[in-house]
């Protein structure tokens, strides 16, 4: 019997869980009676969790003019809104980094996360009327779906990897895992978001980047993930050159009213700034 991208996340938890301080931090940051403090309360129960979270308030992502030393300050100076979504990309990062697979190296899985979420967060202020930190978030999770399928349909996923390899039109990942399994790694992580409950802009960011036409309630930002999606793999090939990667799809610039001028600055931007972050969000 075939199997579907919802049947794949159907029993999730036995595999990955979200950590119990992201789920305080959600449920209070939901509470409009939760203060700053009682944010910062429960970031604090978690000593590992804290460690992480004031190591990337100190870092280039944020470039604060004097050290954050304590969690409270973080909270008060990034904001609730931005730790919800810190805090999400940081667990989700932790918890996936134990989960094997003989496909891919962790270290080339996060690095290409990363220069898409600094590639988008890069693009959300240059587009505006977009969230930068929400879009980073999105960014960092784009394609959390291929590592539940590397880890459960390995045979499947190396099946489409060589199709990939061995099509000389250059056939993008998610068009053969299409071919070979009906579905694709954003579908996956689009049933995973909907499963953790995860907030509807990201779940549509991941779901859709491939597709945007298909992204109905956020498709300017689901636009923007399209674009930084392709300006991550720019970077990692160092190369400015549209032929190299897969096409951006042009609905995408008219949509986030940008315009392919923007390539070369936000590819550039983004590989300078990974250095200084990528050890943040990988074990």
């Amino acid at each position: 019997m075939a199997i579907s991208a919802s049947d794949l996340v159907q029993d999730i938890s036995g595999l990955v869980t979200l950590p119990d301080v992201y789920l305080r931090i959600n449920r209070m940051v939901e509470n409009p009676g939760s203060t700053t403090e009682d944010i910062a309360k429960a970031i604090s129960q978690d000593p590992s969790f804290t460690l992480r979270l004031l190591k990337v308030a100190n870092s280039a992502l944020y470039n604060f003019p004097s050290s954050v030393n304590t969690v409270s300050r973080a909270v008060t100076i990034i904001g609730t809104s931005q730790i919800h979504n810190l805090a999400l990309s940081i667990s989700i990062a932790k918890s996936f980094d134990g989960l094997p697979n003989d496909l891919v190296s962790m270290e080339n899985f996060w690095k290409h996360s990363l220069l898409c979420a600094l590639s988008a967060r890069i693009l959300a202020r240059q587009a505006g009327q977009c969230d930068p930190d929400a879009l980073f978030t999105a960014g960092l999770l784009h394609d959390i779906g291929e590592l539940i399928i590397f880890n459960r349909l390995s045979g499947l996923a190396k099946k489409a990897l060589t199709l990939v390899l061995d099509n000389v039109d250059e056939l993008p990942v998610n068009e053969a895992e299409y071919q070979v399994m009906g579905f694709d790694h954003a579908d996956v992580g689009g049933e995973l978001a909907r499963q953790w409950k995860l907030p509807p802009l990201l779940e549509e960011c991941i779901a859709h980047h491939h597709h945007i036409e298909n992204a109905k309630r956020y498709p300017r930002e689901t636009a923007l993930i399209h674009i930084a999606n392709i300006f991550a793999q720019m970077a990692e090939l160092d190369t400015l050159d549209p032929s190299d990667v897969p096409q951006i799809d042009p609905r995408a610039w008219e949509i986030t009213g940008l315009t392919e001028e923007s390539t070369e600055p936000t590819v550039r931007a983004a590989q300078a700034e990974i250095a200084a972050v990528a050890h943040l969000f990988s074990a």
